[in-house]
């Protein structure tokens, strides 16, 4: 798909357009930066680095979408590039859709209560999340605070299919997969609890609450974020 949600907008990465309008991307680059100004008109650009692919780092420029249809017209029509327009257009469209579903659903009652009860379960977890640091740190751990981030990974790559980039993920997920994610946070607070009553090193209680968000997710099955959970009429 040419268009994600990335930092919750809709945007294009100047990679995948370049295929799309049978350009190397280098010279779509140098287009853009050739009209920075122009196109900083439309808001800011922003930078991500590629996947590497076994070759020298890249960048690509992540265009909204002002920014793509901008780039459109600096390009000579020609079946491909008109289709390609055609395609760039009804893919923002498709987006915006999806975040005006988003927003409608956070108002509905299920959404709001759902998501009270995922904070309250997610301050249970980050507490025993903390307590697991201290632990691990008491063992010998040099750098515990990073469990914090590990297993908010583990988490979200286990149960979830994630296309874009999100300021907040939970922000943008369905009552179901909130509900999902909480029953995941109670399974690792009852392994982090019960790993630390029993005295366990913090390494084997690490990859015990994986092992059982594994099965949880095994049986569960992944979701896929936004694109699939919400009707676009």
């Amino acid at each position: 798909m040419v268009i994600e949600i990335w930092e919750d907008e809709p945007r294009a990465g100047t990679f995948l357009i370049a295929q799309g309008f049978h350009r190397e991307h280098k010279n779509v680059l140098q287009t853009v930066n050739d009209y920075r100004e122009d196109f900083e008109d439309f808001g800011v650009l922003k930078t991500r680095k590629l996947r590497s692919t076994g070759g020298r780092a890249a960048n690509e420029i992540m265009l909204n979408e002002d920014q793509a249809m901008f780039l459109g017209t600096l390009l000579r029509n020609s079946k491909i590039v008109v289709a390609f327009k055609k395609e760039l257009i009804l893919s923002f469209k498709k987006c915006r859709q999806q975040l005006n579903a988003v927003s409608k659903q956070k108002v509905s009652e299920t959404y709001q209560i759902t998501r009270d009860i995922g904070k309250m379960v997610r301050k249970q977890t980050t507490d025993a999340m903390q307590g697991f640091v201290e632990y691990s740190r008491g063992q010998g751990s040099k750098n515990p605070e990073r469990y914090y981030a590990n297993i908010t990974r583990m988490v979200n790559g286990l149960l979830f299919i994630v296309d874009g980039k999100f300021k907040n993920l939970r922000e943008v997920m369905s009552v179901q997969q909130l509900m999902t994610v909480s029953s995941a946070e109670q399974i690792i607070e009852r392994g982090l609890l019960d790993g630390m009553s029993r005295k366990k090193f913090y390494k084997e209680i690490y990859k015990d609450i994986k092992a059982r968000v594994m099965v949880f997710a095994d049986l569960h099955g992944q979701s896929e974020v936004i694109d699939r959970h919400l009707m676009i009429e």
